[in-house]
């Protein structure tokens, strides 16, 4: 079993694993499934040849051969830093859980079904396994949300009040369902979107096929080649949080229990970026060069309305979910620039991003667990009886912003270089007034939760037991990658530069 298929077959054989293990056991064997993986993705952050470049620790099966659909393998410069991001939350995600009392091994069994796909999406090579594997990571998350997620009315006002309370607007029901509306809607553009990749593609290669490499070299007529990547965009985008589309992910976010908002925001946002670099831009290159100013003018708004939205927001939760949209905002800018410092930001932003939103809200979900409530008005001086959650809450809250030792200030100011260098540079004004409102909506929660006269009534417990390590080890990859960005970005800047030489950028 070679190592990319073992980070997909480690998580199935743990939930199949779970169906017959006690009760009591479930989070140890969910620990188990995790811990493969963690050490195959570490060996290959280590292993890849960055010299070489290319799609390295390849495996293929042969599947439908008459359908041109093969089980095949392979990562690149891009996919290495997105699957060991994947396997670092997946194991921090079961320790955050390690004290869940609700119907525990159901819920490691849908985690892991979700961590399979998001792994197999990261490694697949045949497009319509590709497919499959995103489907499988998607759909968990409408029983992570439905089941175990919580509920906190939303009360409307203006003319839909009426409206919110009819929908139920807040509750962890209407944020599962919308979720899924939108991301099948998605996957709806998506499969069109393959299909005619698939019959177009037999008229210009000497047979049909969902291979990605023998589909690099088809010359797709400009028309055909336009239409196709704005469904990837659409589909893709749908999933990484785009405007106007964005709506299913704040609810979203809102609703999920602990481990969900940390593979949602984390993780799973991540394949949609993902989707649109992969089979947009570097698939369709010179459709990708054609639609670069719609994506990044989209981009920018994501940017500016995300940070707005979430400086407006008293909920800490909707507060990070908005601030994921505008963080989601950059990683699309970079992918806009074409350039090598954009794109470069732009994977590592995901990586930072989703390392430093897991982070955050897992500290919420603690914040609401132990004062039972997520309003910023009901707080404060929160700092004097739980240093811990302090510490750690700034430490991502300063990562969120771009602080300089911190990853996300790599990420940013790569994807602001490249918004300069690029032909839109004015794509830089929009990208900085989001930062400077990132940082003072940042410095507000802060100030509001953990500074100031402790409210009345507030009796809090500190971080405890398993809770340290799943956040003691996502700071310590924020400060690491931020001393140490090559850590990544080597082997990123090869596979940005491969791309590059086919958009001619």
């Amino acid at each position: 079993m070679g190592p990319l298929t073992l980070l997909i077959a480690s998580p199935l054989l743990g939930a199949l694993a779970l169906l017959f293990v006690p009760r009591g056991a479930a989070r140890y064997a969910a620990l188990a499934s995790a811990l493969p993986p963690l050490a195959a993705a570490l060996w290959i952050l280590a292993a890849y040849d960055a010299s070489a470049g290319g799609f390295q620790f390849g495996e293929t099966l042969a599947l439908l051969p008459s359908l041109g659909i093969q089980y095949k393998l392979a990562v690149d410069g891009l996919g290495v830093p997105l699957v060991f991001l994947t396997a670092v939350l997946y194991a921090t995600a079961i320790f955050t859980s390690w004290t869940l009392a609700e119907r525990e091994r159901e819920f490691f069994i849908w985690l892991a079904l979700l961590v399979a796909g998001v792994f197999g999406v990261f490694t697949s090579l045949d497009l319509f396994v590709f497919f499959l594997f995103y489907e499988l990571a998607v759909l968990p998350m409408y029983l992570l949300i439905g089941i175990w997620g919580s509920t906190k009315p939303v009360p409307g006002q203006g003319p839909f009040a009426r409206s919110f309370g009819r929908l139920s607007v807040g509750s962890a029901s209407y944020g599962a369902m919308k979720l899924t509306l939108y991301l099948l809607a998605g996957s709806a553009f998506i499969l069109v979107g393959l299909f005619l990749l698939y019959v177009e593609g037999e008229k210009v290669l000497p047979a049909a096929t969902f291979d990605y490499e023998r589909l690099l070299q088809a010359q797709l007529p400009q028309g055909v080649a336009a239409t196709v990547f704005l469904l990837f965009y659409v589909g893709f985008g749908i999933l990484a949080g785009i405007w106007p589309f964005h709506t299913w992910s704040p609810d979203g976010h809102a609703a999920a229990p602990a481990a969900g908002s940390m593979m949602h925001a984390g993780v799973l946002m991540k394949l949609g970026a993902y989707g649109v670099l992969r089979l947009g831009f570097a698939l369709l290159p010179e459709a990708g060069a054609r639609w670069a100013w719609l994506v990044g003018g989209v981009a920018a708004i994501n940017i500016v309305y995300g940070a707005v939205a979430a400086g407006w927001q008293t909920d800490v939760k909707y507060l990070i979910a908005y601030s994921s949209v505008s963080h989601m905002g950059i990683v699309m800018l970079g992918m806009a620039t074409l350039n090598e410092a954009g794109l470069a930001g732009s994977v590592f932003q995901m990586v930072s991003h989703g390392i430093m939103t897991a982070m955050l809200f897992t500290l919420v979900n603690l914040l609401y667990a132990k004062t039972h409530t997520r309003d910023l008005r009901e707080m404060g001086g929160l700092a004097a009886a739980t240093p811990g959650l302090a510490v750690f809450f700034v430490v991502g809250g300063l990562a969120s912003l771009g602080l300089p030792g911190l990853s996300g200030f790599w990420a940013e100011f790569l994807v602001f270089l490249g918004a300069f260098t690029s032909r839109q540079s004015w794509w830089l004004l929009p990208a900085v007034a989001g930062a400077f409102v990132t940082a003072l909506y940042v410095l507000r929660a802060a100030y509001r939760i953990f500074f100031g006269p402790l409210r009345e009534g507030l009796h809090v417990e500190d971080v405890r037991g398993s809770e340290w390590i799943s956040l003691a080890a996502l700071s310590a990859l924020l400060v690491l990658l931020g001393v140490w960005p090559r850590l990544l970005l080597d082997s990123i800047r090869v596979g940005v530069n491969e791309l590059l030489l086919r958009v001619g950028g």
